[in-house]
């Protein structure tokens, strides 16, 4: 019943312009930064260890907006499950095509997409025009966890995997002319993971995309969005793929894209996912931040 009232809610949603959407998620979302005391504690220790020359005051008020920003995307999940192709075209901007375009005619694509909110509307826009796999973390309702894969490729293209299918599966889909819709930048834990710095903090970083670049003979290309719903607009940018990549090894290769990630979070703070738990897993001896 639930599920069922949660889906006609997002469906009525959708039908809202975007301003309007975003302004409904300004309000619930300065609602949610007072009321969700967890969240908020979490993403003011994530501000604080990457930007200690902030001001206790600056760092609220980015906190503020990304509750905003977060509750924002959550209202407008609908416009990405059910707006129809020719809609979704219109508020979804795609900057630097080009460069995508090109990457695909020369063979297979790693689309290196960082948490930033807009995520999952420009991926299923995106989707209606390119082949690309991704990932689905398994929702523990059956009911949900189909419902949320068929919305995600409404197009009847692509595949998607689950983060526990493995490197070996999304190789063999990795085929020239499809790309991988890669998010990079989560805390999966120590397994598999390496501590590279991330705004001078030593963080966790599953370093698979050079590994998956140099196994598929991919590129890889950069892909940020901008989600900016008060413009009636949702902003995909392309930037031009990366050479030399991969490189020497695979730290190197870690800590250049968090470098990469950490200049585009400058252009957009509010806009990145910060209340996850980013910096949980700690090297050896090492405390975690979030303890009490």
């Amino acid at each position: 019943m639930m599920l069922r009232l949660s889906l006609v809610l997002l469906w009525l949603l959708h039908w809202l312009p975007l301003p309007a959407l975003a302004t409904l998620g300004d309000l619930l979302g300065a609602l949610a930064y007072r009321l969700a005391a967890e969240r908020r504690r979490v993403t003011l220790i994530n501000l604080a260890l990457c930007f200690p020359q902030w001001s206790d005051a600056r760092r609220a008020a980015v906190a503020r907006a990304h509750f905003q920003a977060f509750m924002t995307s959550i209202l407008s999940q609908g416009v990405g499950w059910y707006a129809s192709l020719a809609h979704l075209r219109r508020i979804v901007h795609f900057e630097g095509l080009p460069h995508l375009q090109a990457a695909l005619a020369a063979g297979p694509v790693i689309l290196m997409t960082p948490h930033f909110f807009g995520i999952d509307t420009a991926g299923i826009c995106l989707s209606a025009d390119v082949d690309m796999i991704s990932f689905h973390t398994r929702h523990k309702n059956i009911r949900i966890d189909d419902m949320i894969q068929r919305r995600r490729r409404r197009w009847n293209r692509g595949v998607i995997f689950s983060r526990q299918d493995g490197i070996r599966t999304v190789l063999r889909a990795l085929k020239p002319g499809w790309a991988l819709y890669y998010l990079p930048d989560q805390d999966y834990g120590s397994k598999d993971s390496i501590f590279v710095d991330f705004f001078g903090v030593k963080t966790a970083t599953i370093p698979a995309m050079s590994r998956l670049a140099r196994l598929a003979h991919a590129q890889v290309v950069p892909c940020v969005i901008e989600q900016d719903f008060h413009h009636n607009r949702c902003v995909v940018r392309f930037y031009p793929p990366w050479l030399d990549y991969p490189g020497a090894d695979e730290t190197t290769d870690a800590l250049r894209m968090n470098h990469f990630i950490e200049a585009r979070i400058l252009e957009q703070p509010a806009n990145y996912l910060w209340s996850h738990k980013r910096f949980k897993t700690r090297p050896p001896g090492e405390r975690s931040p979030y303890a009490r």
